[in-house]
Formats: C-alpha cells, structure tokens, sequence
C-alpha cells in the first residue's frame, strides 16, 4: 500500500511541514481536520491537514501524525482558499493566520501529551430528556395519561409536555434540553424510574428559531430607494456596493432588509462593526427583529464562548447572522451569501500589530467573491480608497442624504479658542459658546457628548523651572499622568511609574500637569455643572464587556447627563436624548504627520458630530480650533464630503498615493541602534536594485523607540496597473538576500501590505 502523507500547518511562523499518515487512520484524516502532531523533541500542537499526497518527503526521518480531533473538519474549503489568499496577500505563513483565525481552545499546545490534553476543548453537556421508546406512539402515551390522571395528574402533565415539546429545541432522537422543561427534579426522577422517560448527558447546543419570514423595519421612500439600486447593482454584476448615507439617515434599516432577504432564502450573513464597543446596542436591534438567528464573536467573549460558536456554526446548514469585529471574518458559515461591512472607513478594520496585517473591509470583499456571495459597504464619510472604486465603476454607490425619521442634520458652529482666550470667554478647556449649549441641554433635561482623542488626564508632566519631562524608560516618549490612579503610565508598553513628588533634574517642586485627556475633561466638566451626572468612555473604564455596557446603558436610559469620550463614543451609537456634541481640540487631529490626516480628522470629526441630535429636534455641535478657517474644519462645518475627497484625490493622484498606488511598509526594529541603521541601509539598496524611486527611506517614525528596541522604516510606493504579485515576489527576493548578512539574525523585521 502507497504511503500516506500530510502537509500540516501549525500556529506557528512556519511553513507547512510533511507528517506520515499511520494506516489506522487513512481512512478518516481529511483535508481542513484538525490532528495532533509531535513538533520537535517534545512540543505537541495542533495541526491542519492542508494537502494529502503520497510524495515522500527529502528528509530521512518523518513523525507520524498522532491522532483526529473532532468529528469533522475544522475548516470548510472556502476558508482554506480564504486563509492562502490572506497569507499569499499579506505576505505571511498559513500558521500566522491560523494563529488570529482559530479561537485558542481550538489549537490547544502543549511541552507534552499530558499538557496538551488539558488544554483541549471538552463542550459542556447538559441533561436531556426525551419519552421512553414504549411511549412514543401519541395514542399508546394518551391511553396511559387517561389512566394515571387522576392518581398521578402531575405525571401525565410532564408527559404531554414532552411529548409536544418545540420541535426546534430537540435533537435528533427527539430529546429536550432538561432546563427548558419547567418541572422539578424529583418529578422527573419518578418518571425515569417509572420508566416513562430517558435521560442522557449531551453536548450542550443553542436553540435556534426555525422562522424563515423577518420583520424589519418599513424603509423611508429615500431608504427604499437605496435598497432597490442595491439590488440593481448585484443583478448587474458589482458584487460589491458602496452605500454612502449621512449620520442618523438609517443604513442600519436597509442593512436589516436585505439581511432578512438572504436569511429567508437559506444564506448565511456575516455583519462586520469596527470596534467589539459598537455590538452590544446593534446586537440588540438586530435580535428584535432576527432573534436567535443572530450570533455574536469577538475577542471580548470567554475562550469557551467563542469555541463553541466556532462548532455551532461549522455544524450549521445555514441561515445564521453572525455579528463581530475583525476576526468575525474567520468564522465557518457554510453558505456565505451577503457581507455587510458597517463604517468600512474606519481604521479598526485594520490589524497592524501582529501579522498576518490584514484589513478586514478588504478581506470582506475577497471572502464574499471566494463564497458566491455579495459584499455591502456601508459608512457617512467612506474611505477614499471605497469612494475612488464607486467613481471608477469598480463598486455599485448609493447615496442617503437625509435623516431617518423626523431627524434633521446638527446645527456645526466652530469656536475659535485662540479668540476666546483673549476676550476673557473660556473656562478651563471649554469655550463658552460650548458651556452655554451643554447648560441649556441640561436644563431641557438632555444629554451632552464630549469628545477627546487622548485618554488620561494629561499627557505628560513638565517643570515649571527647567523644563523636564518624565518619559519612558523603555520608548521614546513622555509618560501621561493618570489620575484616578495615580500613576504615569506609557500608553505604547504599558510601563507605570509613580507620580512625581519633584524634579529629579532641578529639585523644584512645581510639576505641572500639560494638555489635557478624557480624564482631566471628566473631572472640569463636573466642577463646571455640579449638578450633572458625568461619566467616561475610554480604554481606562472599559475594562471589560460588562464595564463598557454599564456606561452605555447608564447613559442611554437618561441616568448619565454628559458622557466624555474618546473616539470610541464616535461610532454608530444611537442615543436620543443627545443635543450638544462638543469637539474639544480639534487641531490635534489635524495636525498629524501623515498623507490621510485631512481625510481621517474629517471622517472622525463628522462621525462624533453625528452623535447630535438624531430624533425631531436639532442638535447642536461644537468644534473648538485654534484654525477655524482649515479647509477640514470648514468641510465638516458644511457637511461637505465631495469637497473633501475630490480634493484630496487630486493630491493624492499628483504624488501618487492611494488609491493611485498601494503602500508596503517594512518596519524593522532591533535593540542596537547602530545595527539597526546599517542593516536598514543594506535592504534599501536591495530593494532600490529591484523597485528604484518606489523606494523611500529608511526613516525614524515619530516614536522610534517602543519596548527597548529602536525603528526605522522603509516604504515601497507601489502605481496602479503595476502587479502587486509581481511586487511582492521582488520584496521577498530583496529579505531573503539581507537575510544572509550575519547581523540580520538581531532584525525583528515586520511587512505590512497597504499599510494604514
């Protein structure tokens, strides 16, 4: 008999590595299974069948593969073809992707057999209970509750409830979950020793609603209108539709409608949000009108929760809505027919920390092509990437210009602080143009919303006498003052410190807290209105699911009168009692060193507007700025996307920047910075044999020290119509010829495609 063999990938930055099929279990390995194989001396992890064949491989020694985990495989073959274009794409290892892929309990790791048994994922059972095989026939249980009835009235009510149990809630062999039956455990324990029932431990499964006919809510003749060139769009071949509506003009509607399409129709939808923040409050409309059809994943979600998600749907035969951030992306739906991705603009689609460096939003439209299925971006300011595609005819794009409802778009007035400072007319850091509005809403018994893009209290303390700064010891940049804790913290590592008592440079005891965070605007809002009740919604209170919930529904029912936040009170909320919204220092958005500057600060700006005014009444907006005349600030002022973007491409087509062109960024990074720069020059001249002008750098990021290791960047400039194939093939001949220096063994090098 020819040998078996199989090309494994592990959750490792490695590639595929050939393992020996024993005989005992040819005939159950198949491609996508999950197998436990031995990894050097004693390593035992956790593997995926990626090719079966029967070519033996060059080395003399080959492991066998241990044994299969689970019953099926763990992987569908569109996710297999989704997870190569990723890794081919983005320029990584399978094993890097299976790392962010796969929740933890579904690649259990071990030094040794025994450990990696205790990691393994056990499902959680429960009791379930079904009638005994002489009583399934209708008549012969109905003959025998007429005759136990009157000595035993509590028995035969059991037994009929059982027998006429919701079909939906039972398995198989026609078994109920024990804790959906309303019955005590002594009246059950007498019927099973009666002999009247079964009872038997099973894997624990959710219930889910067989209904196929949804009621969404009735669409706007606008909404209706944008519904209906979606449509239009799909039957015309766009497979991917952009839909542009203001804040508050009801996207989320046509999202439920077309939803409701696709799962009335046996298909799967997957809805993406950019923050896990943002599923909470969609979860809830959505199960309203999808009710237990709706599944929610994110990385806030216990390992045990997303396990079991992942095999309740690699099970599924279809019509799930699943609801998550980023890594939502990955999850087994079998009949994949609709992707809707929510504010596909948004920056948290994009993973940059660790590879593979992937952007949801455009991973989204890939899955979607690879699955047969249709792709829905949805946001008021899009991306100019997004936007460009819809001009060029690449996207289907629909536009909604008008609130949902009674609402009316926010009044925008700009508040110069420069000129509030010298006439005498600002508190603290609130202008009193903004103070008024916040009183006059709280005297109508509404809500304010206040927006800071920096958490802390302050982001550094200085001396008043020579001038020190309390930096990192570990990165190069200066420690935020955290109040609540006392405590100067690095927002990069993580590294905290005492606050101190003096200047350890000049002795001076005059340390001064400078700029201000949320947690500064928290404390001066509540001096300023004593009577208001003010909370915080940032990375420092939103610890945790429940933390961040309590916040919004505190302030969602009223209980809350101003909320400070950072931009995670931006995006997609929906509270009616808001009428002021105050932008306090709008010129640090502005201000960054970075070709998407404009358009992010116009993007963000206009989202936390949004939040004003979304029922009958007109909300009142506050952007505070020292340049009341930008041309940002203006555009936001006038609600004014197209200004925005037409002229922003222009720019970018004259220095060819995205969408004109796509960035690589390699980011290298080692502990000696000599080494680093030397080694930094070499893979530039490399890559300037292979790509020439398209090569900039290297150069230092503004923080070019984080953790103890210095950085220096290098970025490809890669023009449409070049193949990025083609690109990505040169950047890998360029690494691995830099690679055979001695010193490259210290670089910690890091590709990032499309870099944001």
């Amino acid at each position: 008999m020819t040998m078996l063999y199989a090309d494994i990938v592990m959750p490792l930055a490695q590639p595929a590595y050939c393992y020996s099929v024993p005989d005992a279990l040819r005939d159950e390995v198949r491609r996508g299974d999950a197998v436990v194989v031995q990894f050097g001396r004693r390593n035992v992890y956790t593997g995926i069948v990626w090719r079966l064949h029967s070519d033996p491989p060059a080395v003399a020694r080959i492991k066998p593969v241990v044994r299969r985990l689970y019953d099926r495989p763990l992987l569908t073959e569109a996710q297999m073809r989704f997870w190569e274009w990723v890794a081919e794409y983005y320029m990584c290892s399978l094993g890097e992707v299976m790392r962010v892929a796969l929740p933890a309990w579904a690649k259990p790791q071990g030094a040794s057999y025994e450990d990696f048994a205790a990691d393994e994922f056990r499902p959680r059972t429960e009791p379930y209970i079904a009638l005994a095989a002489p009583w399934r026939d209708r008549e012969t249980l109905r003959a025998e509750c007429d005759r136990i009835r009157r000595r035993a009235p509590r028995r035969c009510e059991a037994l009929e409830a059982i027998a006429l149990f919701n079909p939906a809630s039972l398995t198989a062999d026609g078994e109920a979950p024990r804790r959906l039956l309303p019955f005590d455990g002594s009246l059950l324990a007498a019927l099973r020793k009666a002999g009247y029932i079964t009872v038997a431990e099973r894997e624990r499964r959710v219930e889910r609603s067989s209904k196929a006919v949804f009621d969404p809510p009735r669409l706007t003749p606008a909404q209706q209108r944008a519904a209906d060139e979606i449509r239009a769009s799909w039957r015309d071949g766009k497979a991917v539709h952009l839909l542009r509506g203001i804040t508050g003009s009801g996207k989320t509607e046509i999202y439920m409608t077309l939803i409701a399409e696709t799962l009335a129709e046996g298909g799967d939808v997957l809805l993406l949000v950019p923050e896990i923040a943002l599923t909470s409050q969609l979860i809830e409309r959505m199960e309203r009108v999808f009710g237990s059809r709706v599944t929610s994943y994110h990385s806030k979600l216990t390992n045990l929760r997303r396990m079991e998600t992942y095999m309740r749907l690699l099970r599924s035969e279809g019509g799930e809505l699943a609801i998550g951030a980023r890594s939502a992306l990955f999850l087994p739906l079998a009949k994949l027919r609709l992707v809707i991705v929510d504010e596909e603009h948004d920056a948290g689609y994009k993973q940059s920390d660790t590879a593979p460096r992937y952007n949801a939003r455009d991973c989204a439209v890939v899955l979607a092509s690879l699955c047969g299925g249709r792709t829905l971006l949805g946001s008021a300011t899009p991306a100019l990437e997004s936007y460009a595609n819809a001009l060029w005819g690449k996207y289907g794009y629909s536009t909604l210009a008008e609130r949902y409802g009674d609402a009316v778009p926010p009044r925008i007035v700009v508040s110069d602080t420069v000129r509030a400072v010298k006439r005498g007319e600002r508190k603290g850091h609130f202008n009193h143009a903004l103070l008024a509005a916040i009183g006059e809403a709280l005297d109508k018994g509404e809500q304010a919303m206040l927006f800071q893009n920096r958490r802390g209290f302050s982001p550094f303390v200085s001396c008043r006498e020579c001038g020190w700064t309390m930096r990192c010891p570990n990165c190069n940049v200066t420690l935020a003052w955290h109040r609540a804790s006392e405590r100067m913290e690095c927002h990069y590592c993580g590294y905290t410190a005492a606050v101190p008592r003096q200047c350890p440079q000049c002795r001076a005891a005059d340390l001064s807290p400078m700029g201000f965070g949320t947690e500064r605007v928290e404390e001066r809002i509540a001096e300023l209105f004593p009577e208001a009740r003010v909370a915080r919604l940032d990375r420092d209170t939103s610890t945790s699911e429940s933390a961040y919930n309590r916040i919004i529904r505190s302030f969602e029912s009223g209980e809350t009168d101003i909320l400070v936040g950072t931009q995670m009170i931006s995006k997609g909320f929906d509270f009616g009692r808001v009428s002021v919204v105050g932008i306090l220092n709008a010129d640090n958005m502005l201000n960054s060193p970075d070709f998407r500057s404009s358009e992010r600060a116009f993007q963000l700006m206009t989202q936390v507007a949004g939040r004003a005014g979304r029922r009958a009444a007109e909300g009142l907006v506050v952007i505070q700025t020292a340049e009341p005349d930008n041309p940002v600030i203006r555009r936001v002022e006038r609600g004014d996307y197209d200004s925005m973007a037409r002229d922003e491409l222009a720019e970018r087509h004259a220095f060819s920047y995205p969408p004109y062109s796509r960035l690589i960024q390699l980011t290298l990074r080692d502990d000696d910075p000599a080494r680093l720069r030397r080694q930094a020059g070499r893979l530039a001249e490399l890559l300037r044999e292979r790509f020439g002008r398209r090569v900039i750098g290297p150069v230092a990021p503004p923080v070019d020290r984080i953790r103890g290791l210095y950085i220096l960047r290098i970025l490809l400039k890669i023009e449409n119509g070049r193949p990025m194939s083609r690109a990505r093939e040169l950047l890998r001949e360029a690494l691995a010829a830099a690679a055979r220096e001695q010193e490259w063994k210290h670089i910690n090098a890091a590709v990032d495609v499309d870099v944001q």
